[in-house]
């Protein structure tokens, strides 16, 4: 597969999304934010984490305007692949790719550290590699990471199964650690061809570094 990750100033998980990729076997080319194209034979587009123009007004807000977005958000639209990792999930929201819209943590602190998270439906090409109810332990860095969507719309999510992670503790009760509606840490479109994640899956690709439950979740988008 070949694996456009979309780099902007700021951005600091181009190189890590890279290397996740990398070690699935994958060809992973970075575009800069300011270019127009994807290359030819794109199969999916990544937009990695950090704080894409210092999150100046919002989370993403600059972000969804610079040029490449522009063919990202036709290209999805025309049922291409499209993961966002954090800040990507963001800018994925900002671009009305995804529904909804981040908030500031409950706590107003920034959270950096493990938490756990249960798949709750795999029926799409990004969890496909996990069963329903699975427990994973995934790094969470975030200052802005309070997903909020209006009820009418939470319940468009639940009909046409979107919700596809929350937050939970070991056991898979759910643990909330920053104010998400019904603690929820992933969605996809209607679709579901589109991902949006605060967690970082790219980061949990070895044991040595603390847990490699994120390779089944990256290995879904490359079969």
């Amino acid at each position: 597969m070949k694996i456009a990750v979309i780099v902007y100033p700021g951005t600091n998980c181009d190189f890590d999304t890279q290397y996740a990729f990398e070690m699935l076997k994958q060809d992973v080319v970075f575009i800069w934010h300011k270019e127009e194209e994807l290359p030819a034979g794109t199969d999916l587009v990544v937009l990695p984490g950090g704080f894409s123009y210092g999150d100046a007004l919002r989370s993403g807000s600059i972000a969804r305007f610079s040029p490449i977005m522009k063919t990202v958000i036709k290209y999805a639209k025309n049922g291409g692949k499209v993961l966002g990792i954090c800040n990507g999930f963001q800018i994925l929201l900002e671009a009305d790719l995804l529904p909804g819209a981040m908030k500031h943590n409950q706590n107003m602190h920034f959270i950096s550290k493990h938490h756990y998270l249960k798949v709750e439906d795999n029926k799409n090409d990004f969890l496909q590699e996990l069963n329903v109810g699975a427990v994973v332990n995934i790094p969470i860095a975030h200052g802005e990471g309070n997903y909020y969507i209006d009820q009418d719309n939470l319940k468009d999510l639940y009909d046409n199964n979107q919700v596809l992670l929350t937050y939970c503790d070991a056991e898979g009760n759910e643990l909330n650690p920053n104010g998400s509606v019904d603690a929820i840490a992933g969605i996809c479109n209607k679709e579901r061809n589109v991902f949006g994640l605060m967690p970082h899956p790219e980061r949990a690709m070895e044991s040595l570094l603390g847990g490699d439950d994120g390779i089944k979740m990256l290995e879904g988008l490359i079969r």
